[in-house]
């Protein structure tokens, strides 16, 4: 599931050559519309949780879908353990409580569906594990498919190469991290800010903000030399780390710090050189906007 419009626009995935609708979603709002039925949603925690009643309204003919439900809940029980009681709006725009779930909540609950609609998203999902198994024997095939979401995305192709050197590189300072006693993912955030904050001389937030992006991840947004730049800081953080022995969050953060200005001090050569800021309000954004032109034309040629 990835990112779109809450004005109807629905995805296209493919089981076995046969098309399935798959749901879009904006995370900026509180609606999705899947086969042209509203889904209702809220963020809580840090994530969206979406209606049960609305998915199974979609995916089933039931003419009630909260009789539905509890007939599924008696059947099931235990999937009253997934559910969270939340306030949505009703049809009298009041707001009521709903049994709503999270991402994967939601597929427990499709698993649990006896409809036909439902069937080709359980064959989606046993692709998904199927494929997320044969990563784990090959780790390669994640690389192969992180590149396909980028140029599906409509990316430039040398951008692509960047931004898989980047995920690298990430990945190894993270497992360094752990492997010198910082586990929790907080303190990874921490650590990141005072290498982006050396870096660039602004902490993730205030990037984001720079940019104009709110849920969005901030490396999908950056320039080449934005990557480059973030690479060099990763890097030097894991060499440090390794040569100074950080044991630790405090020795790690002292280490972040120093990767950071390292980069940071070439960002400033650059720059002086140049006499260009690297640091831009440059992103990705308009990219969604040119898919969905494209998938809209792609519409209009099949009627």
């Amino acid at each position: 599931m990835s990112g779109g419009e809450v004005t109807g626009h629905v995805g296209v995935g493919y089981i076995n050559k046969c098309p399935i609708s798959i749901l879009i979603m904006d995370k900026d709002k509180a609606l999705v519309v899947f086969q042209d039925k509203n889904i209702r949603r809220v963020w809580y925690n840090n994530e969206w949780l979406y209606s049960v009643t609305d998915i199974i309204s979609v995916l089933t003919d039931s003419v009630d879908e909260l009789a539905y439900w509890r007939q599924l809940k008696r059947r099931e029980p235990q999937l009253v353990t997934i559910c969270h009681g939340l306030k949505l709006p009703a049809k009298d725009y009041k707001l009521r409580y709903a049994d709503c779930v999270n991402t994967k909540e939601a597929f427990r609950l499709i698993q649990s569906i006896p409809s036909k609609k439902a069937e080709p998203f359980k064959q989606w999902l046993a692709q998904l594990a199927k494929e997320r198994i044969d990563e784990i024997e090959n780790p390669e095939l994640v690389q192969d498919r992180v590149k396909t979401y980028y140029e599906l995305k409509g990316y430039p192709k040398d951008w692509i190469e960047k931004r898989l050197r980047g995920i690298a590189i990430r990945q190894e300072l993270t497992d360094e991290w752990k492997s010198r006693g910082v586990i929790e993912e907080t303190s990874f955030a921490i650590l990141t800010n005072e290498i982006t904050k050396a870096t660039f001389g602004k902490t993730v937030q205030e990037y984001k903000e720079l940019k104009g992006l709110k849920r969005q991840n901030l490396r999908d947004h950056m320039t080449d030399w934005e990557l480059i730049l973030t690479m060099v800081g990763e890097k030097a953080t894991t060499d440090i780390s390794i040569a100074k022995d950080s044991e630790g969050f405090d020795e790690c953060e002292e280490s972040a710090k120093e990767g950071g200005q390292i980069a940071g001090s070439t960002r400033k050569e650059v720059e002086q050189k140049t006499g260009k800021s690297i640091v831009s309000a440059d992103n990705f954004l308009s990219l969604r906007e040119s898919r969905k032109k494209l998938d809209c034309k792609k519409k209009k040629r099949k009627r």
